[in-house]
């Protein structure tokens, strides 16, 4: 199954992983020789941490590597502008109650992170969303109830 995923995101994910084969792979490979050259391994801390750290690493270059093979990317700049949201987009919606408005881009689990504003397409808010067109107003149950958003604008960034 393949999991959708926008081409900023792809792209800090190949730089991690860039980052972790050429650059710290080969500190971890040499700490754990400098360690060796100290003599007993049992009692040898320095070894025992870089031994962990090097796990940590593989296993989150097998992370990094699984996702991307199983990435959709999509660059939602080379998609017409139709108004209507769809993943990857950027939305501004304003609270129908309050007027208080939000911008948020739609993108894959992996990226989301509510802090700079990159909701997971999985979202309740986002699935609200998808398929809706710029002037609709949407309503989105949250654990205070339903609210009423209006769909501002919609931008392909």
């Amino acid at each position: 199954m393949k999991y959708p995923m926008t081409k900023q995101g792809a792209e800090a994910l190949e730089t991690e992983l860039k980052h972790l084969k050429s650059e710290l792979r080969p500190q971890i490979t040499q700490a754990i020789a400098e360690a060796r050259e100290l003599g007993d391994l049992k009692e040898n801390a320095e070894y025992h941490a870089a031994r962990e750290q090097q796990g940590m690493v593989e296993a989150r270059i097998r992370d990094i590597e699984g996702r991307l093979s199983n990435a959709q990317v999509i660059d939602v700049t080379t998609i017409p502008h139709t108004g209507k949201v769809i993943f990857g987009t950027t939305v501004a919606i304003a609270n129908v109650d309050t007027d208080e408005e939000v911008v948020y881009q739609i993108v894959g689990d992996d990226e989301a992170d509510i802090k700079q504003r990159k909701l997971s397409v999985n979202s309740p808010i986002a699935r609200a969303l998808i398929g809706k067109e710029e002037g609709e107003i949407v309503a989105v149950k949250t654990p205070g109830g339903v609210v009423e958003y209006e769909i501002v604008e919609v931008q392909h960034l």
